[in-house]
C-alpha cells in the first residue's frame, strides 16, 4: 500500500482560467408573481419560466462541478472531513430531501461534513454545503439541522454567492474558493487568514462574499418553505437560532461562528416562527435515526472515549430524555467503549438494543466489535447476511469488504473486489473506497487495477501530482494487455491536462 502524501494548496485545486469578469451582458427579463396568501400556498413551489440572470454569466454548470470537486478535495487535502459512511450518508440525503423540494431541484449540490467543533454551515461556489460537526452536536433534533441546511440551500438557488462575486469585477471564483479552503481550516479566525497565503487578498475576497441583510431574509423565507415541502418541521430554522442565541448569552462569549456569518436578530427570529407557525405541521418524528449519527459522530470524535462517556452518562439522567434519544445514547455509549477496549461491555449494549429493536447501525457495530475481538468469522456471517439483506448499501458493502481482506486470503479479497468495484459505480469520488478497492486488488492479485485504484485515491485527496507519478510508474510496465494500456493512458493524458490548466492559472 502507497503511503498517502501531502500536496500544497496551490496544486490541490483544479479550476477554469476566468481572471477578467464579462463586463457587459444582455438586459435580464424581470417577471414579478403575485401568490396567494393562503397559508398552504405558502409551502407550493411556484415555477417560472426561466428569463436567466446576470449572475448566470459568472460559471457555467460544467465550471460549477469542476470548482464543487475542487473544493471538496482540498477539504480531504487538509483532513477536515467526516466521511463515515453511516454520518455522511445521513446527512448528504437530508440535504437532497431538501434540495429536491427547493426552488431549484434541478441544482446539483454536494454535502459534506467538517470535523470541527464549531458551530458553522457554509454554501459554496459548485453547490458545496458544508455542515460543521459542532453544529450537529448542537442541535436538538433533525429538524434545526435541516433549517439551517434549507438556509443554505436557498444562498445557492437564489445565487446570493454569485451576485456577491458580480458587484466586485476583479473578483474571481478561484480566489473565492482558496479564501473558503483556508478559512474553515483555521475555523474563521483572523489568525488563519492573515497567515494565509493569499494573505490580505482573502481577507478582501470575504468581505465580498458576505452575504446581505436582504439575502439573509430571502434565505429563511425560501427556506423555510422548502423545510415545510421536505416533511420537516418549519419552526426548527427559528429554533435553531434562538438556542444560538441563548447559548451566547449563557456563556459570556461572543457569538458562535455562525452567526457571525448570519447575523440573527430577535425580529429575524420572530418572522421566521411566524412563517412556520403559518405553514402545515408535519407529523412528529422520533429523530431515533438523528439520534444515532448524533450520538454516533460524538463518540467518533472525541479525543479521550471518557468524555463521550461522561457526556452520554449526564446526558442519560436528564427527565426529558426520550426512549429514542436514550437507545442513541447506549449505541453510542458501546462505540466509546469498544475504543476503550471494554468489549464486553459494549456487546452488552449492543445485544440488548438489538433485542428491542433491529437497526443496521447496531448490526455493524457488532460486526465491528467482532473484528476488534477476534471473531472473525462471526463478523464475516454478520455481514454476508446484511449484504445479502441489503445488497448496494454502501456502509455495509465498506465493511464487508475490510472484513474480506483482512485475513489477505485471495479468494475472499476477490469476492471483496467484485462488491467494492459495484461501489464505485455509485460513489466514483469517495478516496477511501478506492483505497480499500486497491487493498482487495492487490490481495487478489490484480496489481494493475490496485496500483490504478491507489491513484484515483491520491487524485480525489488533491494530491494530483501523485496521481500522475503512480500512473507513470504503471504505463512503463510491459506486460500490461491492450485495454489495460488504453485505459491508464486515457487516464493519465486527463491528468496531465488538468495539471497543464492549473500551471497556466498559476
Amino acid at each position: 500500500m502507497v503511503e498517502l502524501k501531502a500536496g500544497n494548496l496551490g496544486e490541490k485545486m483544479s479550476t477554469v482560467k476566468r481572471n477578467k469578469y464579462i463586463a457587459s451582458r444582455l438586459g435580464v427579463a424581470v417577471i414579478t408573481a403575485c401568490t396567494s396568501l393562503a397559508s398552504v400556498a405558502q409551502t407550493e413551489r411556484l415555477d417560472l419560466p426561466d428569463m436567466g440572470a446576470s449572475a448566470d454569466s459568472i460559471i457555467s454548470r460544467a465550471e460549477e462541478a469542476e470548482y464543487a470537486k475542487a473544493l471538496v478535495r482540498q477539504m480531504r487535502a487538509y483532513e477536515v472531513l467526516n466521511e463515515d459512511p453511516l454520518i455522511s450518508a445521513y446527512f448528504r440525503d437530508m440535504g437532497f430531501r431538501l434540495a429536491s423540494n427547493s426552488d431549484r431541484p434541478d441544482k446539483a449540490f454536494t454535502f459534506v461534513i467538517i470535523n470541527q467543533d464549531v458551530v458553522n454551515a457554509f454554501a459554496a461556489p459548485g453547490g458545496v454545503i458544508a455542515l460543521y460537526s459542532g453544529l450537529i452536536l448542537a442541535a436538538d433534533d433533525e429538524n434545526e439541522v435541516a433549517g439551517v441546511l434549507a438556509h443554505e440551500i436557498a444562498h445557492v438557488t437564489q445565487q446570493h454567492l454569485y451576485r456577491a462575486i458580480e458587484s466586485q469585477q476583479a473578483m474571481t471564483i478561484p480566489l473565492a474558493l482558496a479564501m473558503l479552503g483556508l478559512i474553515l481550516v483555521g475555523g474563521g479566525s483572523a489568525e488563519a487568514i492573515q497567515g494565509a497565503l493569499l494573505g490580505g487578498q482573502a481577507a478582501a475576497a470575504q468581505a465580498q462574499i458576505n452575504f446581505t441583510r436582504q439575502n439573509e431574509s430571502e434565505a429563511d423565507r425560501i427556506g423555510i418553505q422548502t423545510l415545510s415541502r421536505a416533511g420537516y418541521d418549519p419552526i426548527g430554522m427559528a429554533e435553531f437560532f434562538g438556542k444560538m442565541g441563548r447559548i451566547t448569552r449563557a456563556m459570556g462569549e461572543g457569538p458562535p461562528e455562525y452567526l457571525r456569518t448570519h447575523p440573527v436578530s430577535v425580529s429575524r427570529i420572530t418572522e421566521a416562527k411566524d412563517r412556520a407557525l403559518n405553514m402545515p405541521k408535519p407529523p412528529p418524528s422520533d429523530n431515533r435515526d438523528f439520534y444515532l449519527v448524533q450520538t454516533r459522530l460524538r463518540a467518533m470524535i472525541e479525543e479521550y472515549p471518557d468524555t463521550a462517556l461522561d457526556w452520554f452518562k449526564h446526558r442519560l439522567e436528564r427527565a426529558d430524555t426520550s426512549q429514542s434519544e436514550a437507545d442513541a445514547l447506549f449505541y453510542g455509549q458501546a462505540i466509546a467503549l469498544q475504543r476503550k477496549g471494554k468489549y464486553q461491555e459494549a456487546r452488552k449494549l449492543l445485544e440488548s438494543l438489538m433485542a428491542r429493536d433491529q437497526h443496521i447501525a447496531y448490526e455493524l457495530q457488532l460486526a465491528d466489535l467482532d473484528l476488534d475481538s477476534g471473531k472473525g468469522g462471526a463478523a464475516l456471517d454478520r455481514l454476508g447476511g446484511l449484504y445479502h439483506n441489503f445488497a448496494g448499501n454502501h456502509a455495509i458493502s465498506m465493511q464487508y469488504g475490510r472484513a474480506l481482506i483482512r485475513n489477505q486470503d485471495p479468494g475472499q479479497a476477490e469476492t471483496a473486489s467484485v462488491i467494492l468495484r459495484q461501489q464505485l459505480l455509485t460513489h466514483p469520488d469517495d478516496p477511501a473506497l478506492y483505497e480499500l478497492y486497491a487493498r482487495a486488488s492487490n490481495a487478489a492479485g490484480d496489481k494493475v487495477r490496485a496500483k490504478e485504484a491507489i491513484a484515483e485515491s491520491y487524485y480525489l485527496r488533491g494530491d494530483i501530482h501523485e496521481a500522475v507519478l503512480q500512473l507513470q510508474k504503471l504505463i512503463e510496465l510491459e506486460d500490461l494487455d491492450y485495454y489495460e494500456r488504453a485505459r491508464i493512458t486515457d487516464r493519465l493524458n486527463e491528468l496531465r491536462t488538468e495539471l497543464s490548466k492549473m500551471s497556466l492559472e498559476r
